[in-house]
């Protein structure tokens, strides 16, 4: 199975060719008919995956970029539970949290877009291009996490996170993290969240 016509990724960068989204190969109903059928399976909302296909990071960064505004794509950040989600450590966004930088030129989300937008300032640094998709490095992910995530979300969230080396979100380094973010609002809750797991039971 091919891509259909689905968003380019920016710079030019193909889609994942495993990456089914409606277009002029499928209809939304066929590919729906095809996952009641056993042969895809949901990624996120109207974009799918062969079964035998595994799911991985650059499959759910792809997903979710074909859900975003297009005049949002390639300016705002996908970031907390949204993020986590993409590394593989939360359920599937709902809505889809994007950050766009304060100042320059404004942007408004469209009725039902399924997103939320919110300004805040972010370091070239703290932000990845992965299939398409612009979003927050894990470490900012979990971050933001522990300070603005229902404490028993963001409990299982940041567990999962920890538990992934690659991702380099130790609990001590999240930790330090938010210590070195002075004047940060959730700064106490995340920290006493961290603190508390450190404990242990």
């Amino acid at each position: 199975m091919t891509t259909p016509a689905a968003r380019g990724a920016p710079g030019g960068a193909a889609d994942p060719p495993t990456l089914l989204v409606p277009g002029a190969q499928f209809s939304l109903p066929e590919l729906h008919a095809m996952k009641l059928d056993g042969v895809l399976a949901q990624v996120y909302g109207e974009a799918f995956r062969p079964v035998d296909v595994p799911e991985s990071a650059s499959l759910r960064a792809a997903a979710l970029a074909q859900h975003i505004p297009a005049n949002l794509l390639r300016r705002a950040a996908v970031a907390q539970l949204s993020a986590a989600w993409v590394y593989g450590c939360a359920p599937p966004p709902r809505p889809i949290a994007l950050l766009l930088p304060p100042g320059g030129k404004s942007a408004q989300l469209p009725l039902l877009s399924g997103c939320t937008l919110g300004q805040v300032l972010l370091e070239e640094s703290d932000v990845v291009e992965l299939a398409g998709l612009r979003l927050t490095i894990p470490l900012r992910t979990a971050l933001d996490v522990a300070r603005t995530a229902p404490a028993a979300v963001a409990l299982s969230v940041l567990a999962n996170m920890a538990g992934q080396s690659g991702l380099g979100c130790a609990l001590d380094r999240v930790r330090d993290g938010l210590l070195a973010a002075e004047h940060v609002p959730g700064r106490r809750r995340g920290l006493e969240l961290l603190e508390e797991m450190m404990r242990g039971p």
